[in-house]
């Protein structure tokens, strides 16, 4: 299944209680589970201004459609190509 990178611009989004944090999660898993199971989150990186997520889905629109039902940005949404890193490379 295709894997996207999701940035989604947050103001403030490093400073997020931890509280914050899980509600916000705990919403978009809700959402994910009335999907089905072709959209997955597999995680997140949380910056100073940003989130970028890291998703299975069988395309664009469904990232797009999950991120209107929760009510988050999904400012760029990428498809990934290529997955490189130090074992993979040898």
């Amino acid at each position: 299944m295709p894997q996207f990178v999701i940035e989604r611009e947050i103001k403030g989004a490093g400073s997020l209680s931890d509280a914050q944090l899980r509600e916000v999660s705990l919403r978009s898993l809700e959402v994910l589970e009335g999907m089905g199971p072709q959209i997955q989150w597999l995680h997140s990186y949380v910056t100073e201004d940003k989130v970028y997520c890291v998703y299975l889905a069988p395309d664009e629109g469904s990232i797009r459609e999950h991120a209107r039902r929760v009510g988050i940005p999904a400012d760029r949404v990428s498809a990934v190509r290529r997955l490189l890193d130090p074992v993979n490379v040898r």
